[in-house]
């Protein structure tokens, strides 16, 4: 992709009416626009991460056996009255219609299980999508960790046995733990014991990570690791009866939820036999991930992308001063990269000026820096930076697929 054509331009100051680092950084790059308090567009850039976060996300939920499907935005009223959740404050509702935006979809899952599970022998099953989600939200002001449309993962999964549930849960559990290595985050991400919220009676687990920017707060045990939210934790841990706790702001990425037979007992759903289905239910927010690795992994120059959610793997920069042949080397390199399958997003822009293009390059994040320019040229050299590191240096034209190759093994 080449620069002057692609469909967005930076901003030189952060909006003023975004408080959230995510939000700034996100729209002054370019890879989002604001329409509404916790509503987004998501330009070419943004949507490009997106896609990334979405594609890990399926290849972890398919390798645990989860099938995809894609369930309705538009649900009735009916289904949620069942379950005694039309009355929730979160939902977006149409009265005329008596009809619900989708702000989650056990309501909707469970009857279409319903119509699939004949038999006993039919379970386990777990399905999931992924989909944009609707919430009332009175607190939309930080950016893509707190939407009122956001995009997300559900995964729902069926069982005869509590034991067979408690066995798939830990298998979730490393799958998640899977997309935040993946991501780049895992290393600031805790497992958190959570309340149910207005989804299950009892306890959830939630992905915390650890940010000044969070929302929450969250208490891990000096002695033995375990850790709580805040509004779950008390004044000793229930794992090993410390009082040592270290208090950490973060941010939820994750939340998952034994469900049992909160919605499959008003749904009736059971097996031939007359046993009542367990359920379980497991979120990711997409987007929200998307804002939490911003949070996270920017610096004062902008953001820095991981590898695997970057939205061009390359950033390709010619500094011309008006010099042709210098342009043509360019291009070539660009080919050259483009038929290696590299993704290259290559700065071609005439009107701006080389410190514009380099602090464009820091601000949008993408991992590895080229510059050709009349300097390296003289080496018959490109100059190459990683965007997580200080210093650049230079490597013969040759040998810059080789380079790149082991850049990104």
């Amino acid at each position: 992709m080449k620069q002057s054509q692609l469909f967005t331009k930076t901003l030189k100051d952060a909006p003023k009416d975004e408080k959230s680092l995510n939000a700034q950084l996100l729209i002054r790059a370019g890879f989002v626009d604001k329409l509404s308090s916790g509503v987004y567009t998501y330009l070419p850039l943004g949507l490009r991460v997106i896609k990334k976060i979405q594609n890990i996300v399926r290849e972890e939920m398919n390798k645990i056996e989860g099938q995809e499907i894609l369930m309705p935005s538009l649900t009735p009223k009916e289904n949620w009255e069942i379950s005694g959740r039309w009355v929730v404050e979160e939902m977006y509702k149409i009265i005329n219609e008596d009809t619900g935006l989708g702000w989650t979809h056990e309501e909707i899952i469970t009857p279409l299980i319903k119509k699939h599970i004949l038999s006993h022998k039919d379970l386990p099953k777990y399905v999931y999508q992924i989909q944009t989600k609707f919430r009332n939200e009175p607190r939309a002001k930080s950016g893509l960790l707190r939407g009122r449309e956001f995009i997300m993962k559900d995964l729902y999964s069926f069982h005869e046995t509590q034991e067979d549930l408690d066995d798939y849960y830990e298998k979730v559990k490393q799958a998640y733990d899977n997309v935040y290595e993946r991501c780049g985050i895992k290393e600031l991400t805790y497992f958190a014991l959570a309340s149910g919220g207005k989804f299950s009676e009892k306890y959830s687990h939630e992905f915390q990570t650890i940010t000044e920017a969070g929302e929450d707060v969250i208490y891990i045990c000096n002695k033995c690791q375990a850790v709580f939210n805040k509004e779950v934790k008390e004044e000793k841990c229930s794992n090993c009866n410390s009082d040592d706790f270290t208090e950490k702001k973060s941010i939820e990425v994750g939340n998952i939820f034994r469900l049992n037979t909160r919605y499959s007992e008003p749904f009736e759903l059971k097996t031939e036999r007359g046993t009542t289905i367990i359920m379980g239910c497991y979120g990711l927010g997409i987007s929200r991930l998307m804002g939490a690795i911003v949070e996270v992994l920017s610096d004062g120059k902008g953001m820095a992308w991981p590898k695997n959610v970057a939205p061009f793997q390359i950033h390709l920069i010619e500094i011309t001063g008006g010099d042709e042949e210098i342009k043509q080397k360019t291009q070539e390199i660009y080919e050259i990269l483009q038929n290696k399958n590299f993704e290259v997003l290559y700065d071609n822009r005439d009107e701006k000026t080389a410190g514009e293009k380099l602090n464009d390059s820091d601000l949008i994040g993408i991992p590895l820096r080229v510059v050709v320019s009349k300097k390296t040229l003289s080496e018959n050299s490109v100059e190459v930076k990683s965007r997580n590191e200080k210093d650049a240096c230079l490597i013969k034209i040759t040998e810059i697929t080789n380079y790149v190759e082991k850049f990104f093994q």
